[in-house]
């Protein structure tokens, strides 16, 4: 696209005659469509948020491909996919919410409080494990409903109100998970009914080529899919980046800021209930205290994938290469048989990296206009 994404949302939030495919409807939007038929294709490649992050996985890729003798291994790129699924399934709809302007710092935790309510419910009512999945499901969309609604109702910075309910939920998984079970950890589930098909659907094997690839990657594909069609071919989509670019605008044009902030957050916690089940049905019982940290992470893949902090710009596939990046990353360390404890400087040199690649590919862009 000749545009970069935050012209586009608010475009399509202004009503100034051009749709997202850049066509105009004779309102107004002919500029804007002369400007698109006469952009070249590398001006429209040097627009897409994901192009850092594709540069930077390609260029690391290669850097394992020669570094490590068994990173090419067809089981160790199985093992790269499924480090970067469990990243990439929350991933995606973290950058979905900081393209619209916010971001979650209750994502990791809210991981276990979901595997947590679905382990202690089926647990403690002696229910069938489904029942504890449909409840936990029921609960972790409501803790994204209410990071919604406290933030447009409030108007307080999504710092604060994440922050608040990181700070609570962390309190409540080490708290209740003693007060009910005596322990910090919940007892296991693996005798019960229904135990066997929920492991099938969120934390099994499947072999294709002799070769063993976890469900999560299908999951981590879906998500991919499902958020790339919702940006780029809905309504919505259009809401998500005009909120993201100015939201006072787009409230004036008549986008429902609030639904669709609310949307986002609970977009997250749906994330976050697929990750608590694979969490809980891959080892049968669940650790309070897990998941403090891995919010940053999420972001961190979010970033690198090129959504901005500021929001209105970034895209789900960049998010998926950005955790991409970050599991070629972890394991190729394992694999080169080098020290781990340098990981988390690479982590962090990538996300400066690829922050500075995207700025400056977007000041090229908006310069060539």
């Amino acid at each position: 696209m000749s545009t970069t994404t935050t012209d586009r949302s608010a475009a399509s939030a202004g009503g100034n005659g051009e749709d997202k495919d850049g066509r105009t409807d004779g309102r107004g939007g002919g500029r804007a469509g002369e400007r698109i038929l006469r952009s070249s294709p590398l001006r429209k490649l040097l627009t897409r948020p994901e192009l850092g992050s594709v540069v930077g996985a390609i260029a690391v890729f290669v850097f394992f491909a020669l570094a490590a003798d068994g990173f090419l291994r067809a089981s160790s790129l199985s093992t790269v996919l499924y480090a970067s699924s469990v990243i990439g399934i929350m991933a995606v709809p973290v950058a979905l919410l900081m393209i619209g302007g916010e971001f979650d710092l209750s994502a990791g935790v809210t991981v276990t409080s979901s595997a947590l309510v679905s382990s202690m419910f089926s647990y403690q009512m002696t229910a069938n494990v489904w029942v504890g999945i449909g409840v936990s499901l029921l609960v972790t969309l409501a803790i994204g409903a209410f990071n919604g609604y406290l933030l447009t109702r409030t108007g307080l910075p999504s710092f604060i109100v994440t922050l608040g309910t990181f700070l609570m939920l962390t309190g409540m998984n080490l708290g209740l998970t003693k007060l009910i079970g005596g322990t910090v950890s919940t007892r296991t589930i693996a005798d019960m009914e229904g135990f066997p098909s929920a492991r099938a659907v969120f934390a099994s094997t499947l072999t294709v080529g002799g070769v063993d690839f976890k469900v999560t990657i299908l999951w981590w594909l879906g998500l991919v899919a499902l958020a790339s069609w919702i940006l780029l071919r809905t309504r919505t989509g259009n809401w998500i980046f005009a909120v993201g670019g100015n939201k006072d605008a787009a409230r004036a044009v008549g986008v429902p800021v609030a639904r669709t902030k609310t949307g986002l957050y609970m977009g997250v916690a749906l994330g976050a209930w697929i990750s608590g089940q694979h969490l809980l049905f891959s080892f049968d019982a669940v650790q309070s205290g897990e998941g403090v940290g891995n919010e940053l992470i999420y972001i961190i893949a979010a970033v690198i994938g090129g959504c901005l902090i500021t929001g209105g710009h970034g895209s789900a596939v960049g998010s998926a290469v950005g955790a991409l990046l970050f599991g070629m990353t972890s394991k190729g360390i394992v694999f080169a048989e080098w020290n781990p404890d340098w990981f988390k400087f690479f982590l962090g040199a990538m996300l400066l990296l690829a922050t500075l690649l995207n700025t400056w590919v977007r000041r090229r862009a908006e310069a060539a206009k």
